[in-house]
């Protein structure tokens, strides 16, 4: 009977971590569905060109070394996601929103496994705690609803997880394997996991006894190779080259040694586009500065690891020290878009005269705006306005002047700009309140030397809200004060119509409000204060099991270039930390609570 009422408790709190989890990753993609398609743009587009390749021309030509699935490019990338997307678009239709909420659904199911693994090591109430962080966190809601790989390349590492801890409380032999037929999996989504499974392998040896711990590695070890081989395979089929996954570790090495290195020492370019014209320069070959890959891909990605290697040997102790920069930028906490208090912008099409509210040309932005310290403001030709700064980061360049809306009402503002060089927030604030109505950021496109930089359309839909009056600010996104330069042509403002969605303004503000907790200085002590906890507690099986996948990323994607949504595995984990933490803080206080209550019963 008592088994019976706990596992109707597990059913129930899976369910409402999952409706929790899911609710808020629907509202991210409602607030973000029009905006997902700007964040790596160039990858998500590799990604879903394959994607119709696959389903133009069959799983044969993934075989075939002369079908346009044998294009080099394509290794840059592992072909799990486009295949993936292949299969969706052929079940539903060849639409983003398929993806995301399939995205979106795998993604709420991490949640409920976090929960799972937690109660298996830890009390129910932990467990709990752990799934709803996990739901509301919106560093995992925003990047499920993303274009790209990355929250579903996580969640077999978390099934694989929480198999091993299935392994650990009752010891059988098929949890081992499923574990790493996962890690494998996630493989194909990813190649960042590639060596977790012989690297897990260590922790193996610390959570089972002797008896078990080389046949249960083994069959561990077994599942992972089982699943990677068939790509291992067809790439030294097609390929005729050893390429365990994909390509691409080069680059990314490069890439991160430039990261660190702002004397430019090891003369490494910070982007793609930077690492081909270099090639191209060396080699006296042109056509290297066309694409990472092709020609000469696999020859020139393994030069590009060989070079990252002579620069990390020739510099063991500033590498180490690059290495343990990065690895502490992983504890950190993405500052990711929250859900937003009020309903997104209506769909709406292409945008007419007919739904023209306003139109400011450049000659009168640049007699009406607002200036600022350490900008300068002026007019190129007739219809170009220039703005040049060094204002400092996140500093406000140019306001504009107020511009009447209706209230609850849907609008677009559109601005035609250049950018010279530097990364421009673009802002729409409440007049007088200078409330963030939305936003957008605009960067220099990446293009090869000599070509002009295009001109880039920016459109901001937002709700006007309880405001009377707008005005479009214009900050400083670069990570320095360098000097940018943006290039303003005209700014349009569009009137949709009335605002929609109010009723989920309740709970909007709701989650909104939990997700202000999401920052890295409440997380982060938290986590550190559950594992001083544990550790104190000697419960060193659970604390291994808790930090394994964090220690890989440590160890390994140190070693590389790295991105928050490459990382992003470790804080599902760490926030079961937290998790044990905030339990602590409670139970403490409720004692205190009780003994102070207790304390005056006896004393009457």
């Amino acid at each position: 009977m008592k088994n019976g009422h706990l596992v109707k408790q597990m059913v129930l709190a899976g369910a409402a971590i999952f409706i929790v989890a899911f609710g808020v990753r629907l509202l991210s993609w409602h607030d973000t569905r029009r905006e997902v398609g700007k964040v790596q743009t160039v990858v998500a587009a590799d990604y879903q060109n394959a994607a119709r390749l696959f389903r133009q021309h069959g799983a044969a030509a993934f075989f075939s070394s002369t079908g346009p699935l044998a294009d080099p490019n394509l290794l840059g990338h592992p072909p799990g996601y486009p295949i993936l997307i292949a299969i969706v678009w052929t079940v539903f239709g060849e639409s983003n929103a398929s993806i995301q909420l399939l995205q979106v659904v795998c993604d709420a199911l991490a949640a409920v496994l976090i929960f799972l693994i937690a109660i298996e090591l830890f009390p129910f109430a932990v467990g709990l705690i752990s799934g709803l962080l996990v739901a509301l966190a919106p560093q995992f809601s925003w990047n499920s609803v993303l274009l790209l790989p990355d929250t579903l390349a996580v969640f077999p590492v978390i099934l694989a997880v929480y198999f091993l801890t299935c392994a650990w409380k009752k010891p059988w032999l098929v949890w081992l394997i499923l574990a790493g037929v996962c890690l494998g999996l996630s493989c194909w989504l990813r190649a960042n996991a590639l060596f977790m499974a012989p690297f897990l392998v260590v922790f193996i040896v610390f959570l089972f006894d002797r008896k078990q711990r080389l046949h249960y590695a083994g069959a561990f070890l077994a599942g992972a190779v089982l699943v990677i081989a068939p790509l291992t395979i067809r790439n030294w089929i097609v390929f005729h080259h050893f390429i365990p996954v994909s390509l691409g570790a080069g680059q990314t090495m490069l890439e991160g040694i430039s990261d660190y290195d702002p004397d430019r020492r090891f003369g490494i370019p910070q982007t793609d586009m930077g690492i081909m014209k270099m090639e191209a320069e060396e080699n006296g070959r042109p056509d290297y500065y066309s694409t990472l890959f092709a020609p000469d891909g696999i020859k020139r990605d393994r030069l590009r690891v060989a070079r990252g290697m002579r620069i990390i040997r020739n510099n063991p102790g500033w590498f180490l020290g690059v290495m343990v920069q990065r690895a502490g930028s992983m504890l950190r906490l993405e500052r990711a878009r929250r859900i937003s208090t009020d309903p997104p912008v209506r769909q709406y099409g292409e945008l007419t005269e007919l739904d023209l509210k306003w139109r400011s040309s450049s000659a009168v932005l640049s007699n009406t705006a607002e200036r600022f310290p350490n900008v300068r403001v002026e007019m190129l030709d007739a219809s170009t306005l220039q703005v040049i700064s060094n204002a400092p980061h996140n500093a406000v360049q140019l306001r504009t002047a107020p511009v009447e809306v209706r209230s609850d009402h849907d609008y677009v503002l559109r601005m035609n700009l250049v950018v010279e060089d530097g990364r421009f927030a673009l802002h729409v604030v409440g007049a007088g309140s200078g409330n963030v109505l939305s936003s957008t950021i605009i960067e220099k496109a990446e293009i090869k030397e000599g070509q002009p930089p295009p001109v880039q359309v920016a459109e901001i839909p937002f709700v006007s809200g309880n405001h009377g009056a707008v005005q479009l600010a214009l900050y400083n996104a670069a990570a320095t004060s360098e000097t940018s330069i943006v290039n303003i042509r005209n700014t349009e403002l569009f009137e949709l119509g009335a605002a929609s969605f109010g009723w989920t303004r309740p709970l909007r503000w709701i989650v909104n409000a939990l997700q202000n907790l999401f920052i890295t200085a409440v997380m982060l002590p938290l986590s550190l204060f559950g594992m001083v906890i544990l550790i104190r507690r000697r419960a060193w099986q659970p604390l291994l099991l808790l930090l394994s996948v964090p220690a890989y990323y440590f160890c390994f994607q140190s070693l590389l270039h790295t991105e928050y949504r490459y990382v992003l595995a470790v804080h599902y984990f760490l926030f079961v930390l937290v998790s044990v933490a905030v339990y602590e803080l409670w139970t403490l206080v409720l004692r205190l609570i009780q003994r102070r209550f207790s304390g005056k019963a006896t004393a009457m």
